[in-house]
């Protein structure tokens, strides 16, 4: 069994958020900062600056959601900023 990963990146090009979801995070990190994420490219490099992970891919999934909303992203801009 493998866990699933929800992940937050920072832009430190413009400190804009990212919220993703993988496997593998040091793999996805990796591909974001090399340019072969087209909602990502511009804004590169980016960081990570929060992680959480999750016993299957629907409960990361729900975490993902949540981060992507308003009040996820609130959460964030609090957190973070």
């Amino acid at each position: 069994m493998y866990l699933m990963n929800v992940y937050v990146l920072r832009s430190l090009k413009d400190n804009r958020f990212y919220v993703g979801m993988s496997a593998d995070i040091e793999k996805r990190i990796q591909t974001h900062n090399s340019g072969n994420v087209k909602s990502t490219k511009g804004y590169r490099p980016w960081e990570l600056i929060h992680q959480e992970s999750f016993p299957d891919r629907i409960t990361a999934r729900k975490r993902e959601k949540y981060l992507k909303s308003g009040y996820g992203k609130q959460w964030l801009k609090e957190k973070y900023n």
